[in-house]
């Protein structure tokens, strides 16, 4: 609509104004219309079921990328280059093919051998029965029986044990489909075994991934991370994820709030709650009035308490703050109780989008730009010339993310003012098209957080590592629904960051969970590669 048409070229002023307005008013209007007919259709629909009939039908699209999708303007095309494979191939085996002598004439000479290079993979059964010695002592009264070997349990044994696991949590198989494969390979497996092999491990494995999230955590100096629905036993849950380039840990929690991420930061089930030296600062900054302050000031200081005792006090003593501020309260105390404790590093810097939760608890927060971008591209003008101005604006916006880039890979004193100067520019850009210039003006209110690379150049630009990792779970609760039970939540969170964390290391997480089952640990562990791998830099102070 009105697509040659630009308000610009209109001399007179106040009719310029007035024409700007009235687009915007049209646009309002669409927006609007768009919205009430979305909701009167979903009455009728409403009406007609209450009536006995039925609504229109809801037909789904197939499966298209999302159209808020910005990697065709964030990514810069690279140049495409078939790498070498057979250099990682393991070779098993040699064997000589000989030519046939027969063929060859009086005159040919040996001339060595030209190497041939072919995969294959042998899957046998490799059934055991084993026979267990046993002797009986009459003067003591007790049998002896000899033990299996070493990690031999069940009816099942190790190889079966690990690659049950793999295919799950690595290949993302349903269960019906592992145990089709087994019993294609000659295996007898009930649905109910292998289902007990995935959701209920021995604790070693949650140690392990333990100990993957601590040395995680004090790997590198910034931490991703996100979040994504999802179920058990058919209660809404969802799913957290910690990481950066080494390594992965989910957690599956009820709530989504600013407490559940702090007690996830502690790898605890429930955050610890302190009032301390550090505790009016927090208050402070979460608007507590002074006289809850000053009545908080006088409980006791230095010792953990429980929820309960909390809750108890605030009850008690202040119940004249609202439900919001009693919130606040909670999480100031488990904020000091968090940066107290030695036991798990404190984490500088949380890269994340910018969801409420995530907001301050790290001492340093840096937002996702390519989130950001996201809120230009969900904007859908209806005039041509809005559609103009968005896209005009976009294509800045994309520039300056590429300086940002470039800056990280040479970064200089001279280009951090340049870059400020620059982003203040760009984000006090005045268009005319109302809703473009409320997201500019809310991009430019996150300034600090958006522009936190300039300070830490190391920092990536976009959350993308914690979004691909939820993608990992949101593909497994698609095909296998969600775990029944807290247990087989917990066996899901473990393998899922065992699987992942062994991927980003080089890892083979068959050779790996096969090495943990028959109890050889030959292979170091993979929070000992996360230590080895860590970069040698200069560490973000938390303070």
């Amino acid at each position: 609509m009105l697509s040659d048409f630009d308000p610009s070229q209109i001399q007179d002023e106040g009719a310029r104004q007035a024409i700007i307005q009235l687009l915007n008013l049209v646009e309002e209007l669409k927006r609007e219309n768009t919205t009430l007919r979305e909701e009167v259709q979903r009455l009728r629909d409403e009406n007609n079921r209450l009536k006995g009939e039925q609504g229109k039908p809801s037909i789904k699209p197939g499966p298209k990328p999302s159209k808020h999708s910005s990697e065709t303007e964030r990514r810069q095309p690279k140049p495409w280059r078939k790498g070498r494979k057979i250099d990682q191939i393991k070779i098993d085996r040699e064997e000589v093919v000989k030519v046939d002598r027969s063929r060859l004439p009086a005159d040919a000479r040996f001339k060595g051998y030209e190497p041939v290079v072919v995969q294959d993979l042998c899957i046998k059964t490799d059934n055991i029965r084993f026979l267990k010695e046993k002797f009986h002592s009459a003067s003591q009264h007790e049998s002896y029986l000899a033990e299996l070997p070493v990690g031999y349990q069940g009816e099942f044994g190790p190889g079966l044990r690990a690659l049950v696991l793999v295919q799950s949590y690595s290949c993302g198989m349903t269960e019906p489909k592992i145990q089709e494969f087994l019993t294609n390979c000659g295996i007898r497996i009930s649905a109910g075994q292998i289902s007990n092999l995935l959701s209920q491990p021995e604790p070693v494995w949650q140690q392990e991934k333990d100990a993957v999230y601590q040395a995680g955590l004090g790997s590198s100096e910034w931490q991703h991370m996100d979040e994504t629905g999802t179920r058990v036993n058919g209660v809404n849950h969802y799913c957290h994820l910690v990481c950066n380039p080494l390594y992965t840990a989910y957690f599956t929690r009820p709530a989504k709030d600013r407490l559940t991420i702090i007690s996830i930061l502690q790898n605890q089930s429930e955050p610890h709650f302190l009032f301390n030296q550090d505790t009016p600062t927090w208050l402070a900054g979460f608007a507590i009035p002074q006289w809850a302050q000053r009545q908080i000031s006088q409980w006791p200081q230095d010792i953990l308490l429980s929820r309960a005792e909390v809750a108890e006090r605030l009850h008690s003593q202040l119940g004249r703050l609202n439900e919001q501020q009693q919130a606040r309260v909670y999480e100031a105390a488990a904020l000091s109780a968090y940066y107290q404790q030695t036991t798990w590093p404190i984490v500088p810097v949380l890269l994340t989008d910018d969801a409420r939760q995530y907001a301050a608890i790290a001492r340093h927060q840096a937002l996702c730009w390519v989130h950001e971008g996201r809120h230009y591209k969900k904007l859908s003008p209806y005039l041509a010339y809005h559609q103009h101005l968005l896209t005009d604006f976009r294509g800045q916006f994309w520039q300056f993310y590429h300086q940002l880039q470039h800056y990280r890979a040479s970064p200089t004193a001279d280009l951090v003012e340049q870059l400020r100067a620059d982003f203040d520019t760009l984000f006090s850009t005045t268009t005319g098209y109302d809703l473009l210039d409320q997201q500019i003006a809310t991009t430019k209110a996150k300034k600090d957080r958006l522009l936190k690379v300039l300070d830490y150049p190391a920092i990536p630009l976009h959350n993308n590592p914690a979004e691909l990792a939820a993608r990992q779970r949101v593909r497994k609760r698609d095909i296998s629904f969600g775990p029944r039970s807290p247990t087989g939540g917990a066996a899901w969170d473990t393998f899922m960051s065992l699987a992942d964390t062994a991927k980003k290391l080089g890892v083979s997480f068959f050779a790996y969970v096969y090495d943990r089952v028959t109890q050889k640990f030959v292979l170091p562990s993979l929070a000992e590669l996360i230590q080895l791998r860590s970069p040698a830099s200069h560490p973000i102070s938390a303070a």
